[in-house]
């Protein structure tokens, strides 16, 4: 079997590292000095360079001006995105777009994909529920009134919700199906109330109130929102995995420079022994981060449905990215609680990405489900 990646895939993460060598991970200010979130909006500038170097179109067809790449490709770009702590709607914009590719009509494709893979038209996902633990899905109905579709409900921390042109809402039909419809924040009956993530950034609580939604603009097809929730969920580990990355990777040139009796500290066997076990954390975490991808992309079966892959890859990066950040604080001392040095930035992002869609039990308790009715050998 062959697990290199693509050349294809292989470009992908060269051009995104080249956008974002520029990136520094403070140039808003500090959550931890910030009441409110740390800027009102995600980064412009940034946003217009992914666009530029053909990151945003990464997964539509060569038809709708895309290179025409899957998950794998996406969440290499992901992982760089996070060592920087890309302010960007990267990976919402994507499965958004992933979504309507694989599950909307011609026309909705021809009116959404080429705009957003040009950074035109910002798209985002609410999927958090009503309050972040609950199925996303079930906390918003939906019930069809001729050619028009009426939304009631609220959905929580909804990122970039006051930077987005639409919002991919997940919804429950009285026939006990999902549906996903476009929201234009600020349309009639669609209100925003702020909310700030521990990240620092801004996020909104979207509440539905018989907002009506063209039928155009609403997904139908069955099993479009398991697909999308089981992508951003694998979205999500690769962030893990490239924030993970960095933070080893600063604790190392921190603990290779700080000197204790003489010696740098990373010398000392209890440092080096740390270090090694969050190694370790994140090559678990990128083992299963990989097999989730290419389920998504491939379709291939396994012994459990994808979702299977993607619980795994989830409980590896909840609690994989949590070890790597504490560790390191640890590692480094009173100077990694110091708001002028950048590792106090990460740890707030790590707890984020930790609980975001579901933190590790939550889906250790959907594993447990898939194996009972999936019995393996």
């Amino acid at each position: 079997m062959d697990f290199t990646f693509s050349e294809e895939q292989l470009a992908a993460a060269e051009a995104a590292r080249g956008v974002f060598a520029g990136v520094a991970p403070d140039e808003v200010p500090s959550p931890a000095l910030t009441t409110g979130a740390v800027a009102e909006g995600f980064d412009r500038e940034l946003w217009d360079r992914l666009a530029g170097a053909d990151l945003l179109s990464l997964l539509p067809a060569e038809e709708y001006g895309g290179a025409g790449l899957d998950a794998v490709a996406l969440c290499l770009v992901l992982r760089e995105s996070a060592k920087v702590l890309a302010r960007v709607p990267l990976l919402e914009n994507s499965a958004a777009v992933a979504a309507v590719q694989t599950y909307g009509d011609k026309e909705l494709k021809d009116r959404l994909l080429v705009r957003a893979g040009r950074g035109e038209l910002v798209l985002t996902v609410a999927a958090s529920g009503r309050t972040g633990h609950d199925p996303a899905e079930l906390a918003v109905t939906a019930r069809q009134d001729g050619e028009t579709w009426v939304l009631d409900g609220v959905q929580t921390a909804v990122p970039w919700a006051y930077d987005a042109d639409l919002v991919l809402v997940p919804a429950h039909t009285e026939a006990d199906r999902s549906v996903l419809a476009l929201v234009a924040p600020g349309s009639q009956g669609v209100t925003l109330a702020e909310q700030v993530s521990t990240s620092g950034e801004r996020l909104g609580e979207l509440r539905l109130e018989s907002a009506k939604v063209a039928a155009r603009d609403v997904v139908t097809a069955e099993g479009a929102w398991e697909w999308l929730r089981e992508l951003l969920a694998t979205g999500t580990c690769a962030l893990a995995l490239g924030l993970g990355e960095r933070v080893l990777r600063m604790t190392s040139e921190y603990t290779g420079k700080r000197e204790q009796f003489g010696y740098p500290v990373a010398t000392f066997q209890a440092v080096a022994v740390q270090a090694a076990d969050r190694y370790i954390d994140l090559r678990a975490m990128e083992a299963t981060l990989w097999q989730a991808a290419w389920r998504i992309a491939s379709g291939a079966a396994g012994a459990l449905p994808t979702a299977g892959d993607v619980a795994v890859a989830k409980i590896w990066a909840a609690e994989g990215v949590r070890r790597v950040v504490q560790t390191a604080q640890h590692l480094h001392g009173g100077f990694g609680a110091d708001t002028e040095y950048v590792l106090h930035r990460y740890h707030a992002w790590a707890k984020q990405i930790e609980l975001a869609l579901g933190g590790a039990g939550a889906y250790e308790e959907a594993l447990g489900d898939l194996l009972a009715a999936h019995p393996l050998g």
